[in-house]
């Protein structure tokens, strides 16, 4: 089973992913969707999995999956060294409640 398709189209849906994932691994916590995390809760431990690997094309690949280099570079120096006891579970969703126009659920997702 993929990810959720979100009522978007491909490219829209992989933008807002990539968007979303490199707003996390920047700001450390981001409050968005329930359906919306658990799609980029995915996107953000694979690439913190491969700062953990820390090789060239492990650098390569998180940079097509996030949008800013400064976010990678972050990522492999600072997070890979914080996560590198750890095997899996670097994120964290907590429910906030639900959003006032339209009665989503909202979540905070946030790196452990």
């Amino acid at each position: 089973m993929g990810l959720s398709k979100l009522r978007r189209p491909t490219a829209h849906r992989n933008a807002m992913l990539k968007n979303l994932v490199t707003s996390l691994l920047r700001e450390e916590r981001i409050q968005t969707t329930a359906p919306r995390a658990k799609s980029v809760n995915r996107l953000a431990e694979k690439a913190i999995s491969l700062a953990k690997r820390g090789d060239l094309h492990a650098r390569r690949q998180a940079l097509a999956m996030i949008q800013d280099e400064e976010v990678v570079t972050k990522l492999f120096d600072v997070l890979a060294t914080r996560y590198e006891d750890r095997q899996g579970g670097y994120t964290r969703i907590i429910k906030v409640g639900n959003r006032r126009g339209d009665a989503a659920e909202m979540v905070i997702l946030e790196l452990v």
